[in-house]
């Protein structure tokens, strides 16, 4: 008669295969809390990054319009925002030397439009604010960089209009300022 000899189960079979699971799934799960914390980093420099760059762009559309403000003095009660919704005048992109204020506002060669420009007036009445209508010759040149959807910025300066003088050679000094 032969004896057959009984395997023993040892009671701690498997519970490496477990210790090693719940590792496994430890440092899947700060893999993915570490991932999403660089995708936020991420995600807030490119804000940041497009938020300056927005702003540069709005600048660049105030200092390229307001020559082209300047010249059309004339055109300003007219072109006066008086909506929350402003709309550009149409003497902006019409007939400029695009060198220095190009037609279609496209900064960057792409094509599309960057910034857009309007007159918005200020609070110059004394009784009751007319936004239609300029009584000291100030007004609002308004740029807003539309390039950037998710960071828009918007500048805005206050410009005074001198109109020029007629130089007199009679006058004391002359036009040179020799008296001829």
């Amino acid at each position: 008669m032969m004896r057959t000899r009984r395997r023993q189960r040892t009671r701690q079979r498997g519970s490496a295969m477990l210790v090693t699971l719940i590792i496994i799934g430890a440092l899947l799960a700060g893999a993915g809390v570490l991932l999403s914390v660089q995708m936020a980093a991420n995600r807030s420099s490119d804000l940041s990054r497009s938020g300056m760059t927005s702003l540069y762009c709005a600048e660049a559309g105030l200092g390229a319009a307001r020559q082209v403000v300047a010249e059309h003095y004339l055109d300003w009660k007219a072109s006066l925002c008086t909506t929350a919704t402003c709309t550009e005048p149409t003497w902006m992109s019409d007939g400029i030397d695009l060198k220095t204020f190009p037609k279609e506002h496209d900064l960057d060669g792409d094509g599309n439009a960057d910034f857009t420009v309007w007159l918005r007036d200020n609070y110059d009445e004394l009784a009751a604010n007319d936004p239609a209508v300029d009584s000291d010759l100030q007004v609002y040149i308004v740029s807003k960089c539309i390039k950037f959807a998710d960071t828009p910025k918007q500048v805005e300066e206050l410009i005074l209009f001198e109109g020029g003088i007629e130089c007199y050679p009679w006058q004391l000094g002359g036009c040179t300022g020799g008296g001829q």
